[in-house]
């Protein structure tokens, strides 16, 4: 009984030895698991580190691209397109308007009444109408005539208030926010279709032309005064209420950028200078690329695995289509070499853009205590069940290193254009005012990528001269702006400057 006692114990002991062995090597591998996920955290925020000096450089290189896009077709890696745009909105419009804006699986019909300088925007009114999905892959034709009849049935709901001067035609203003080269005002080829738009007949037609044959079939008579691009559109409207707006902004899905420049800085442009001495220039900023920005080996796989390698360097780095992917990239590598979400990788996780920048925003405003929301996010999106607050953290770590990195870049794009201008440093006896024009989801909503982007643009400026440059949010470039567009460059302006002379 004795000896089976004391067997008993001793193989008790070993038991416990041994349970107390794995627990060791399992608290051995977790920190070690742990001081892997710190590497990676630490490796990520180095890689993507904005000191200000590398902030100058961007903005440098920026300014030396955009003179290079100027200069000549293709010289630059910013295709720094010509609007044709040479008078943008003053405030003293009157009269109603148009805007077409077809951008995606929807698109919208509005009319704009202005009242001048005290009027302003007197009344607006729109209407969304889908797209069929069959008419997206149809003939041009076919895509046009649905366009021009949802046209003329907004235009039949005209109140009193949009009365029409006899003898005058309606006029429109196109936001067409698919690749085009414009050749004109109003006019402009489409190069290819995108989201999920294939139609093989419009490639290489006028698209304004395409339109007003469509409307000339259902018996609308209107004028389409301005092809417009969402970017021109939002500096259109900057301008119509501040006439200190010399650059516009979008940060949202995607990311571009126009400004005003001085036509004869221009060498590319063969044609009359314009009476204004300015010309709108549309950057496509998106596909700006540099040695000096720094990418990481996430930036560097996600461009690989796109539809467009190798092109919107600028775009996958600092826009909201991006952003919840690149913290997606390095939560999977992670999970996968530092069991961050324990033993398997979550399945979800595996599935790109599962993680929307909406999202990530979500997590990095999380303020309580144990981080319920990034906790809640976690388990929603990724099905994880639990995570602790230290994951939490670690997770919250992540998406400020992302979002700082596209803010502060954000914010030396924007020095770049004002360097470009010579409105990054204060002159002597003059107080010149100069406004950029912000739009975008992105910027909108996601509270500290536009604060850590304003706050990245007066370090980069100093105290004096940020006293003189101002960022304000224009809303609705590519429905009011498309709408201002059509009045600023009206077919009956020269009518009333000649009966005034």
């Amino acid at each position: 009984m004795g000896k089976v006692a004391v067997g008993a114990t001793v193989v008790c002991a070993a038991a416990v030895c041994a349970a107390s062995v794995y627990i060791v090597r399992r608290r051995m591998q977790s920190s070690g698991k742990w001081a892997r996920v710190i590497e990676i955290l630490r490796v990520l925020e180095d890689d993507c580190a904005t000191p200000i000096g590398k902030l100058r450089q961007v903005a440098d290189a920026m300014t030396v691209e955009m003179h290079a896009g100027l200069a000549s077709e293709g010289g630059s890696k910013l295709k720094m397109l010509i609007s044709y745009v040479d008078n943008l909105p003053s405030g003293e419009e009157h009269g109603f308007f148009y805007a077409l804006d077809l951008g995606g699986t929807n698109f919208r019909v509005m009319r704009v009444l202005l009242g001048g300088k005290e009027g302003r925007v007197v009344k607006q009114e729109a209407k969304e109408v889908s797209i069929p999905p069959h008419l997206m892959t149809s003939g041009s034709d076919e895509l046009f005539n649905f366009i021009a009849e949802a046209l003329a049935t907004f235009v039949a709901t005209e109140g009193e208030d949009f009365h029409l001067p006899e003898g005058r035609q309606r006029e429109l203003g196109f936001t067409f926010s698919f690749p085009v080269k414009q050749t004109s005002l109003s006019s402009g080829t489409l190069i290819k279709w995108t989201k999920g738009f294939s139609i093989e007949d419009t490639v290489g037609q006028d698209v304004v032309g395409e339109l007003v044959k469509a409307m000339e079939r259902v018996g609308l008579d209107m004028n389409v005064t301005a092809l417009v691009n969402d970017t021109v559109g939002t500096l259109a409207g900057g301008r119509y209420y501040n006439p200190d707006v010399v650059a516009a902004v979008i940060l949202g899905t995607g990311t571009n950028a126009a400004y005003v420049e001085r036509a004869h800085a221009i060498p590319k442009w063969h044609g009359l200078l314009p009476k204004s001495g300015e010309m709108v220039i549309n950057m496509e900023w998106g596909n700006f690329r540099s040695s000096h920005l720094p990418l990481t080996e996430y930036d560097h796989s996600l461009d690989s695995d796109s539809l467009n390698p190798g092109e919107q360097i600028l775009e996958k780095i600092i826009s909201g289509m991006y952003l919840g992917e690149i913290l997606r990239r390095v939560l999977l590598k992670m999970a996968e070499e530092a069991a961050f979400f324990g033993d398997s990788v979550p399945p979800k996780l595996r599935i790109p853009f599962i993680i929307r920048t909406p999202n990530m925003s979500a997590m990095h405003s999380d303020t309580s205590p144990d981080l319920k929301v990034v906790g809640s996010k976690l388990k929603d999106i990724l099905e994880v069940p639990t995570t602790s607050l230290k994951m939490r953290k670690v997770v919250i770590s992540l998406c400020d290193i992302i979002a700082s990195r596209g803010a502060r870049l954000s914010a030396a794009g924007i020095y770049g254009i004002l360097k470009k201008l010579g409105r990054d440093a204060p002159k002597d006896g003059e107080t010149q005012k100069s406004v950029i024009a912000m739009d975008g989801g992105l910027f909108e909503h996601y509270t500290q990528f536009s604060e850590c982007m304003e706050s990245s643009l007066k370090e980069l400026l100093g105290d004096e001269a940020s006293e003189s440059v101002e960022v304000i949010h224009s809303n609705d470039g590519s429905g009011v702006g498309a709408a201002l567009l059509a009045a600023s460059h009206s077919q009956y302006l020269e009518d009333s400057e000649t009966s005034q002379v």
